[in-house]
């Protein structure tokens, strides 16, 4: 068994798991609940785990994750199609013509 990735974020943690659990990739979360012990534990130590169960899945694991998380369009600037102001990611409508963007 291997540690694929670590998050402070168990939602992800857990849409991860799923995501490679369809891929007929066994794995599980370890520290789900731990969040409660931070502050006894150094925080960073309370974060969800994702582990892959058999050893020889984890390079086609890995190489799914790194796609799945380079992939994200949330985190990337937008172009309004209306008036070709350039967004930063975080926000959903244009400032200066308030159109969203096209998805």
């Amino acid at each position: 068994m291997k540690r694929l990735y670590t998050t402070n974020d168990p939602l992800l943690a857990g849409h991860l798991q799923a995501v490679l659990e369809q891929h007929h990739i066994p794995c599980l979360v370890k520290n789900a609940f731990l969040q409660g012990a931070a502050g006894e534990l150094p925080p960073h130590e309370c974060w969800p785990e994702l582990w892959v169960e058999d050893d020889a899945d984890f390079p086609r694991a890995r190489r799914l994750l790194d796609d799945l998380l380079s992939h994200d369009p949330a985190s990337a600037p937008w172009i309004c199609p209306a008036c070709g102001e350039r967004i930063e990611a975080q926000f959903a409508q244009c400032w200066n013509c308030g159109s969203g963007p096209e998805r």
